[in-house]
């Protein structure tokens, strides 16, 4: 497809990796961007793939349940409590750890639907053809290191 773009999100986000043998067991914090690319072979009346506010509007509440909140295994020893203490700011990842490569794809998944979902409104304010494609989700863990997820 010969055009692409990509609109980019950051959020505060933490998470902890009871898998992990040395720190990253323990709760940390990543300064996390986010990047969504969509594909198209042709553009619409507005010579757009589509407009970058669709991608805000579908995504942002999603990508607030992330914010300021850890991500953890549900396995976790500590999980129960953890969930207990801070309610809906511990999200859950059922028996697997939140690693930044599990959290891209779950992004992607959300995104996507989220994305047919709207092209499925009625009423919507900027149009989203059917050509359109979630192609990747990048989820950055620091300045020098992301993962991928694409299908």
């Amino acid at each position: 497809m010969p055009f692409r773009i990509c609109k980019a999100f950051e959020v505060e986000n933490g998470h902890m990796l009871s898998k992990h043998p040395d720190k990253c067991q323990f709760p940390h914090g990543h300064s996390r961007k986010v990047e969504f690319v969509l594909e198209s072979d042709t553009l619409d009346e507005n010579e757009m793939v589509c407009d970058f506010k669709i991608l805000k509007e579908v995504i942002q509440d999603y990508l607030e349940t992330l914010d300021h909140a850890l991500c953890m295994n549900t396995e976790d020893p500590a999980f129960l409590e953890m969930r207990a203490r801070y309610g809906d700011r511990i999200v859950a990842f059922e028996r697997t750890d939140p690693t930044t490569e599990i959290m891209a794809r779950e992004v992607f998944i959300r995104c996507r639907q989220a994305l047919a979902d709207y092209s499925q409104r009625q009423e919507k304010r900027y149009p989203l053809r059917s050509g359109v494609k979630l192609t990747t989700v990048r989820l950055w863990e620091t300045s020098s290191s992301w993962a991928e997820y694409w299908e």
